[in-house]
């Protein structure tokens, strides 16, 4: 390297960040930066102005406490910058530099010695020349000195700085003292002591500053791989804020675009609207004018034979003139044409949120405890933890997040669900499930989904498991000759079973143990129990088709319904009102609770079958058609709406369907009789499952079936005789 660009690097570093000049005295703070002297008290003397007890160094930024004595003079010296001022001062010609250390005549020094390691002025070289001990000597000019010359110069030993020993190196290093001394120190000052060699000592002290070095390199590793982290964190979160502010000019630009959309279609529809109401009133208006000038017309013509008097005129038009007065004044009048009211109706305003939510939540490392229960069954609580988490995946709860979970039933429609937040970053979201199948369960936390979601949660329904199976077919009691119905109390778990060719009702208790039975005068087709816990029973063909008795046999009332005809089948609503088919007139009749009035009465369009039983729930009817093989849905008017099945022995299809019953878990469940089976279906029709095989051993054929107040179900055989109750 030339020497003068060694020099310009050497005055660089040799630099105060401060005043941005050699320094000048250089002081080392504690964090190891280097200022002159003066520029630090500046610099600490502006502080205490600010009323400020600190300074920060103007490199690092560390803090340091302003000393007492408003000076930073007991600070350590640097020997390296002292030494690089030192041989910059060599290059420097204007600067008085070295002095001579060989004579006492404080002479600039000319040369320097590299082997006796001293600078030496003129007088000094040429007396050093001419002894034949130093002759030899390399000697160097300082106005010729070159870069590696330099290089050794700021190498050299130090020197001692005590009175009379500067003429010694530094050889040793005190332990006691923790100084660096000369020969003559360990004599004089340092007697007794532990000393070092000084290069021993650097050694072992550089091992210790290289183990520190290596700890903070590693270190220094560590923060650029976190300022990495950092940078693509910053990186990330421009961009994601970037997105959102997309996402919310799309969201915006579509809801422009919709409502200029929906502004078009009214338009449309307002013109359309106007031009067909206007066409209304023009032609009420041509009818007005049309009226109008044929009786002016007439009452012109008139006034003038009469403003003429000729009797001949007279008497020849008056019974024309009579007889068109007459057509005109009886001609009917055109009303005016009354415009209906336009009114535009905004049934859901716009609703914009402010939905930025500036949180630590990391919806990407989010997770839902508990989602994927494989236990979930319909009507039964359930519930799953949502966890949110920060972007180092610590549990965090954020007063602003917006957590979200949207369940969709197999139909399609919204679940409700119930969110309880914590307040620690735990959300417990509780639903029920109504209907058994495939679920789609989403999680969003703030706008953004889970990983993972949506999920498909597979609800199970409810498993009807054969319980016991009690009556047979005799005369005796708890003997049966072919039942037509069942049904069973809300209030008292009775069983009533319909023995018809024995003319009685029969009452077990829920276990199926025989208690009374109810004599009749003729065959029972049907009975039901009210609210009130009374049976009311059904005989066609007799003046008195109805009866009421109490559930304890004892006879209340006669039913003489004047709108029954042939009566087959009788169910009672939730409501209190009486459901009957009709076999004769192929249609299904409901009567009041009082049993005094017809409410409703309609039949399945385009079918000429007699529908078989009926009941009612949710506001629809059930009807199930024997021989048209299919169930058949009305709406609480009685408008048809579809049909459930149709003939055949796959799911879903029936062979005789007779009776029906909704159970608690709102399935829809069908005895197909001839089948030898049960169907259970959502009440919109779609199958779900079903209960035959071993269940129904022997040719056991499902008729008639009931649901209890504990959720049994209890279902006839008409021609056995028997029942089965499952659980």
């Amino acid at each position: 390297m030339d020497v003068q660009q060694l020099f310009r690097n050497l005055k660089k570093e040799a630099e105060c960040p401060l005043c941005i000049e050699t320094v000048t005295n250089p002081k080392t703070l504690p964090c190891l930066h280097s200022f002159c002297l003066e520029c630090l008290d500046r610099h600490a003397n502006f502080a205490r102005r600010q009323l400020k007890a600190t300074i920060k160094c103007p490199v690092c930024k560390t803090s340091f406490q302003i000393p007492e004595t408003d000076t930073f003079e007991n600070l350590p010296s640097s020997f390296h910058l002292n030494r690089l001022v030192d041989v910059l001062a060599l290059e420097d010609g204007s600067v008085q530099s070295q002095i001579c250390n060989s004579c006492d005549g404080n002479n600039t020094a000319t040369c320097y010695c590299f082997v006796c390691q001293d600078f030496l002025c003129a007088s000094c070289f040429e007396a050093h020349q001419r002894l034949k001990a130093s002759r030899g000597h390399r000697n160097v000019l300082i106005d010729k000195l070159q870069a590696q010359d330099v290089q050794e110069l700021i190498h050299r030993p130090a020197m001692c700085s005590e009175q009379y020993h500067e003429d010694q190196p530094l050889e040793f290093y005190c332990e006691d003292c923790k100084v660096l001394i000369c020969h003559k120190c360990t004599v004089v000052s340092h007697n007794r002591h532990t000393m070092t060699d000084i290069q021993k000592a650097a050694q072992e002290q550089k091992m210790q500053m290289s183990d520190a070095v290596a700890k903070v390199k590693a270190e220094i590793v560590r923060y650029k791989s976190e300022i990495k982290k950092q940078t693509d964190l910053r990186k990330k979160n421009g961009i994601e804020i970037l997105n959102e502010e997309k996402k919310m000019t799309d969201t915006v630009e579509k809801l422009i675009r919709d409502l200029r959309e929906h502004e078009r279609k009214m338009k449309d529809k307002f013109r359309e609207i106007y031009e067909a109401e206007q066409k209304h009133h023009a032609t009420r208006l041509e009818n007005f004018e049309l009226v109008a000038t044929q009786l002016k017309s007439y009452f012109e013509r008139c006034q003038s034979i009469l403003d003429r008097n000729f009797s001949v005129e007279i008497l020849q038009t008056n019974h024309a003139i009579l007889g068109r007065c007459n057509e005109l004044l009886n001609v009917r009048k055109p009303d005016l044409y009354m415009s209906p009211h336009v009114h535009y109706l905004v049934e859901k305003k716009l609703d914009l949120m402010d939905g930025v939510v500036v949180t630590k939540t990391d919806p990407s490392k989010c997770l839902a405890e508990g989602q994927d229960s494989k236990e979930v069954k319909e009507r039964k609580e359930t519930y799953f933890v949502i966890v949110t988490k920060d972007s180092k995946e610590f549990q965090c709860y954020q007063q602003d997040d917006k957590i979200k979970v949207n369940i969709l039933t197999p139909e399609g429609d919204q679940l409700k669900t119930d969110i309880e937040d914590t307040k620690d970053g735990k959300y417990t979201v509780t639903y029920t499930p109504q209907d058994a199948g495939q679920h789609r369960l989403e999680i969003l936390v703030n706008g953004q989904p889970l990983t993972g979601s949506p999920w498909i949660v597979q609800v199970h329904q409810h498993q009807y498991q054969f319980a016991f199976q009690f009556g047979s077919k005799g005369k005796g009691q708890g003997e049966s000759d072919a039942i037509y119905d069942i049904d069973v109390s809300d209030k008292t778990g009775t069983i009533a079973v319909a023995d018809t060719c024995n003319k009685r009702i029969q009452l077990f208790s829920c276990e199926g143990k025989f208690r009374r039975e109810i004599r009749l005068d003729g065959e029972p087709s049907s009975m039901a129990f009210t609210d009130s816990g009374d049976l009311l029973t059904l005989v066609p063909g007799s003046d008195n088709k109805l009866r009421l008795f109490s559930e304890k046999g004892h006879f209340i009332k006669h039913i003489n319904d004047k709108h029954l005809d042939n009566p087959g089948d009788l169910s009672i609503s939730s409501d209190g009102r009486i459901i009957i088919t009709d076999w004769w007139e192929n249609n299904i009749k409901v009567l009041s609770p009082d049993e005094n009035d017809l409410l409703q009465s309609f039949s399945a369009p385009d079918c000429d079958k007699s529908p078989f039983c009926a009941i009612s729930h949710q506001e629809k009817f059930f009807v199930s058609y024997y021989y048209a093989n299919c169930v058949k849905v009305f709406d609480r008017t009685g408008v048809y709406l579809h049909d459930i099945g149709y003939e055949g022995s796959n799911n879903g299809q029936f062979y005789g369907p007779a009776g029906l019953v909704v159970d608690k878990y709102n399935r829809l469940i069908v005895c197909d009789a001839d089948n030898y089976r049960l169907q259970l279906f959502t009440l919109s029709g779609t199958f779900l499952s079903k209960i035959d095989g071993q269940y129904f051993k022997n040719g056991f054929r499902p008729s008639y079936v009931a649901i209890n107040s504990g959720g049994s179900l209890i279902v006839a055989d008409t021609f056995k005789s028997c029942i089965s109750v499952f659980h």
